[in-house]
């Protein structure tokens, strides 16, 4: 009853989950780059546009000016929008100035008379004659769901608009984009989930076979996710690009608890034919084993809190959480549901007279897997050295191969390259140019100050001589635009100049008296030059507001979009190293406190550490770049890979313990756990395995991936440990013998003496 009253709390909960896909999941709200950006660039200067784009075969006409006039009143109407701007709105300006009317001329003919007299004024919003646009600025700081209100109105009102036929309107801009993104990832996350159910019930029918109701570990799982959907939302952990791929991770990976207790169930079952004990010995063996894997697993993940993305941090939490709901649904409700169903069996064999003898579960199949195990581990334990030397040889390669592996953080790479909002927002690039800027915020005593202006103006040309620099806009454009071409020498006169050009204008520049806004155009930087290009250009800015000193009493900040993503490239760089020998040295000191055996604590983390050396040759041989979720794939290696060397490092001393020899302990830990490792491993590559189907390169790539490095930590557990731990635990046993019998020696000696 109390897991059913569990279900309903989680349901609240997931009620209260949020999407996010803003720069606040790339960048800390708490550091100063984030804070220039959002308090003084974003709430001051920046405003969110959704752009219409009007294409046809010459939109110089008054026909399509009268429609987008109607289309900006509908608009200015809309609750959110601040501001609009538009080609029809300055051609009534200018005609009001020529004939006193502010209205749309009725000719082509007057139209295009106006627009070609001021190229300065439509050469933005006209291109050519065949496009025009025009933009809906919201406040920077506008929420989602107005954007999205925003969106649809504008969407509406396009339709009412009345624009005449064989003219194509397109609503697009970043916005839009964002809000079509954050819609498509959630909407697949459902297929996803499913298809990882799918695949989770074709691995245990083929792998788990030699238990009864194979299927049952998958109804646990579930219930796990759902106490971690419940715990999420409560939480307030948003879901972002990244975190929505947690939940077919933790399938696989929560599966894997149901597995193992339910393997060691069976297993006892056909040893004692005693439910009690069995259970008994299942939680007494089993629970404790799970646990610590757990808690090393934990460990992996704690080191993504680490980050400075703030998407991989909340990746880590969730994953951490949905462990350890998995683990409690699997040992309370997994272990208390196969007593149930075992009882019911025990049911229905009395009621037929049958005996007691065929009340057990049926008697294991000929274990194919456990037979080639065997057959591997005697192969690994012949040729140690050499397998051994091979894969810390590929693991210091793919160490030095990952330093080469590219960064992306271009969330338009992230999606699908066909959705439609992707392809109207390079439409409008492709019509308009490259919209990636550099914003400089200057703070001066006096806006009006001439020698400030000047500066600027200066500056601005300056930097317009670079590469990859297109224009440069402020208020010193225009105050020149206003004032025949040049700054005025006073301050009164730039007062003068200030009061004749519209506040939604010069609002856009200035902002109060103290605060002036110089904006950089790079164009398509970020696709030309790649983050790393703009990082450098970045620098080469800074470098010349050294040079070229501003007037006194001036403070200039770099801020923007392009600046910001560029912080992320070294998260992802020295941070994801910085992240992996966290995890390694948290699992490590984590294994000490557990087992206080510095044999135990060393024996699981080196195969692993060696897996995360040969995913930098996955990386490189499949040219991935890295991005905020291949970025955790180090922590994700050791903290999932751990449980399995950790589980056969239990069973191999539980089997020594018994009075095996070393040799003969891995050859029974090989064949009795091997086959529902392989499960285990199995549903973890097939839950990752799912996210290849996401539409979403950002997901499918990190599935693909991370599927090979979870058959490379199969790979490690069964080639790497055996021959590690029998070579170590040998040569322990040896310097143990040794030592004995030098004690026994002196005791010998002493006593002659």
């Amino acid at each position: 009853m109390v897991f059913f009253l569990l279900i309903l709390l989680s349901a609240q909960g997931a009620q209260k989950i949020t999407m996010k896909s803003g720069t606040d999941t790339f960048v800390s709200k708490d550091s100063l780059l984030y804070q220039d950006y959002d308090h003084l660039y974003q709430k001051l200067f920046q405003t969110q546009s959704i752009v219409v784009i009007v294409e046809g075969n010459d939109v110089r006409s008054a026909e399509v000016m009268q429609a987008i006039d109607r289309l900006e009143h509908q608009l200015n109407s809309t609750e959110g929008v601040e501001t609009t701007t538009s080609p029809a709105d300055y051609i009534k300006k200018v005609n009001y100035q020529m004939t006193g009317r502010s209205r749309i001329p009725d000719t082509d003919a007057e139209v295009k008379k106006i627009i070609d007299g001021y190229p300065s004024i439509f050469g933005q919003l006209i291109p050519d004659n065949t496009h025009t646009v025009v933009s809906v600025g919201m406040s920077g700081s506008v929420t989602d769901d107005k954007k999205k209100e925003v969106l649809k109105a504008a969407q509406d009102d396009v339709k009412l608009a009345n624009f005449p036929p064989g003219y194509n309107v397109i609503v697009t801009g970043d916005p839009a984009f964002m809000i079509a993104m954050n819609t498509q990832m959630t909407s697949s996350m459902g297929p996803l989930l499913g298809l990882a159910g799918l695949f989770m019930l074709i691995v245990l029918f083929i792998v788990f076979g030699h238990v009864r109701w194979r299927w049952l570990p998958l109804p646990i799982v579930f219930l796990g996710i759902i106490y971690t959907f419940g715990a999420m939302g409560f939480l307030g952990i948003p879901l972002s690009m990244v975190s929505m791929s947690a939940f077919p991770v933790l399938i696989g990976l929560g599966i894997d608890y149901a597995i193992q207790f339910h393997n060691r169930i069976e297993e006892e079952l056909r040893k004692e034919g005693n439910k009690s004990k069995a259970i008994i010995t299942t939680v007494k063996h089993t629970g404790p084993a799970v646990l610590i894997a757990l808690t090393m697993t934990g460990l992996g993940f704690v080191s993504l809190f680490t980050s400075t993305v703030p998407m991989i941090q909340d990746f880590g939490k969730l994953l951490t959480i949905g462990i350890i709901m998995c683990y409690l649904s699997a040992l309370f409700v997994g272990v208390i549901t196969v007593s149930l169903f075992d009882n019911i069996s025990e049911k229905r064999l009395r009621k037929k007279e049958t005996k007691v003898e065929n009340i057990s579960p049926k008697k294991p199949k000929p274990r194919l897997i456990g037979d080639l195990l065997r057959k591997l581990t005697d192969f690994t334990l012949k040729y140690n050295v050499i397998v051994i030397g091979i894969a810390t040889l590929l693991c210091i390669g793919g160490l030095y191969a990952d330093e080469s592996v590219g960064i992306q953080t271009d969330t338009q790479a992230f999606v699908p390259q066909d959705m439609p909002a992707l392809l109207n927002l390079y439409h409008l690039k492709d019509i308009m140019g490259g919209t990636d800027t550099l914003n400089l915020i200057i703070k001066v005593n006096d806006n009006a100050d001439p020698n400030i202006l000047k500066w600027v103006d200066e500056f601005s040309e300056h930097e317009t001589q670079r590469n990859h620099i297109d224009s440069a806009s402020s208020i010193v454009t225009l105050v020149k635009q206003y004032n025949g071409g040049t700054i005025p020498d006073s301050r009164s006169e730039i007062e003068a100049v200030y009061a004749q050009i519209p506040e939604s204008q010069k609002s856009q520049y200035i902002y109060g008296k103290n605060m002036i806004l110089l904006n950089l155009n790079i164009g398509n930087a970020q696709k030309e030059i790649g983050m790393t290009g703009i990082q450098d250009l970045i620098n080469n800015v800074k470098q010349d507001i050294q040079w070229m000193q501003a007037p006194p009493g001036t403070a200039i900040t770099i801020t923007g979009s392009s600046v910001v993503y560029t912080q992320v490239i070294d998260a992802l760089t020295s941070g994801r190293t910085k992240m992996t020998y966290i995890g390694l040295f948290l699992v490590l000191g984590g294994l000490l406190v557990v087992y206080r055996d510095w044999l135990k604590a060393l024996v699981p983390i080196i195969p692993m550490f060696m897996v995360t050396g040969w995913s930098g040759l996955v990386m490189t041989y499949l040219k991935i770049d890295y991005t905020p979720m291949t970025a955790t794939l180090g922590a994700l290696i050791l903290g999932i890979g751990c449980e399995y060397s950790i589980l056969m490092m239990e069973r191999y001393f539980e089997e020594k313990d018994n009075g095996a020899s070393p040799l003969d302990a891995i050859h029974k830990t090989a064949a009795s756990i091997g086959a529902a490792l392989i499960a285990s491993g199995a549903t973890v590559v097939f839950g990752f395995a799912a996210l290849i189907a996401s539409p979403f390169p950002i997901t499918s790539n990190f599935g693909m991936v991370t599927v090979i490095d979870i058959l490379l930590v199969l790979v490690a557990t069964f080639t790497v440990f055996p021959p590690l731990i029998i070579v170590l635990d040998s040569w322990r046993e040896k310097k143990r013998g040794t030592r004995v019998l030098d004690r026994k020696e002196n005791k010998i000696q002493g006593a002659d003496l």
